[in-house]
């Protein structure tokens, strides 16, 4: 009987508690939490600007280039370095550092921006304006120029059933689609600019000229950066050790010309250099920083200019992912007809091998990109169509020799020496 009366009593509280659920307008039905309970935890980790790899589970970012996000086998994983080899005139690769940079900005990811030549308050006034669809225009919009308040929340004419529920904290606004194009020909607006959190390391700033020169492992900016990484990773809790405050955020590393004289390195001067293994030692300690933190790392570097081939090789083991630029610009190549539409050359030279034995390489290696008045596009080199039934052998012989040039997957058919002539 007390069993019984404990079953009914039992049954007659939970029918109660829908029933007053049911004349209060809230449900019943609650969300169960990691280990069963009510707190309602989050599974997995969701950040803005963020999607996992579909191959390996991790964590992506998008560089501001979808062509370069499918070639990189879905996007740049957290934690790891993008290292971008500089064409010979230094022209395309910043574009690439802007494009990182501007992705970031569009997500509200906070920006640490180091540089040695340029103020980074001057790049990130000269980053490239986002190409937003209507929707996602009026929604960021919304945002900057109407920010929400309580009282205005409050306002809202909603279904009765639905003003009881509790209130979700909702983060900024911006587009849902992982990667964005953005337009070379304007500048990103002030606005988001004003909302965005961006770290700024500008060497001659941080770095007095007479300093005396001492020998040490690492250069004295070397030192002075990966100080300043650490520091703001440490304070403001992208390793996890001490949690952030809000909704958990990316840090976009960018730094600007690693390794040229303007850095206190020597290995662009002269080939027998005493610190030949500074900049080695200061890419292996700063992959160490970003192993344990949420922060993803693009890096341009003039590695045409340093003497050394192996301090190249070494510095290419020491990245994650390795993207060679090549101008036409001062080649053969620029009057060649072969590449007329094109601007350039881009190589994939590493792709990294994360959580699996084998990487997303691409099956296309012959790579091409030019720049529009707008875009930077990457495209896969082809040979232009021979529409002309005029074109004599001098011309057809030089575009097969042309053709030699490239990889094994373009131009095979022509290759040979002799043309069939129908």
């Amino acid at each position: 009987m007390a069993a019984a009366a404990t079953c009914g009593t039992g049954f007659g509280s939970s029918g109660s508690v829908a029933a007053v659920a049911g004349r209060s307008g809230i449900t019943s039905f609650q969300r169960r939490g990691k280990a069963g309970g009510t707190d309602g935890g989050p599974r997995l980790l969701s950040i803005a600007g963020t999607r996992p790899s579909l191959r390996n589970g991790q964590l992506l970012v998008s560089t501001g280039l979808p062509a370069l996000d499918q070639l990189l086998g879905g996007g740049l994983a957290v934690g790891t370095v993008l290292l971008i080899e500089e064409d010979k005139f230094n022209i395309y690769s910043p574009l690439l550092f802007k494009y990182f940079l501007a992705e970031g900005v569009v997500n509200g990811h906070t920006l640490l921006i180091a540089s040695a030549k340029e103020n980074p308050a001057n790049i990130l006034q000269e980053l490239p304006a986002p190409l937003l669809d209507y929707n996602c225009k009026k929604e960021l919009g919304e945002d900057v120029h109407n920010p929400r308040t309580p009282e205005s929340d409050d306002n809202m004419k909603i279904a009765w059933r639905y003003q009881l529920l509790p209130k979700m904290e909702v983060g900024p606004v911006s587009s849902s689609r992982f990667g964005h194009y953005y337009d070379t020909s304007k500048k990103i607006p002030q606005k988001l600019l004003d909302i965005s959190k961006c770290h700024e390391f500008f060497l001659p700033e941080k770095v007095s000229s007479t300093l005396a020169v001492e020998s040490c492992p690492l250069s004295h900016g070397y030192t002075k950066l990966l100080q300043f990484v650490q520091n703001i990773i440490y304070t403001e809790g992208f390793d996890g050790s001490n949690p952030q405050k809000k909704q958990k955020n990316i840090l976009r590393i960018g730094i600007q010309n690693l390794g040229s004289p303007l850095w206190g390195d020597d290995i662009c001067c002269t080939e027998d250099c005493d610190s030949s293994h500074r900049l080695t030692r200061f890419l292996y300690i700063l992959r160490g920083l970003l192993r344990t933190s949420l922060s993803a790392c693009i890096i341009t570097m003039p590695t045409h200019l340093i003497q050394n081939k192996a301090i190249t090789t070494r510095v290419r083991n020491l990245s994650d992912i390795v993207v060679g630029l090549e101008s036409f610009i001062g080649s053969e190549r620029e009057t060649n007809p072969l590449f007329k539409d094109f601007h350039g050359l881009i190589h994939i030279r590493q792709i990294p091998r994360l959580n699996n034995l084998t990487c997303d390489e691409s099956d296309v290696k012959d790579l091409a990109f030019k720049l529009k008045r707008k875009l930077f596009t990457i495209e896969r080199l082809h040979l232009p169509p021979d529409l002309s039934d005029t074109v004599s052998r001098s011309s057809k012989q030089d575009l097969a020799e042309s053709a030699k040039l490239l990889g094994p997957g373009c131009g095979m058919m022509a290759g040979g020496e002799k043309h069939l002539d129908f």
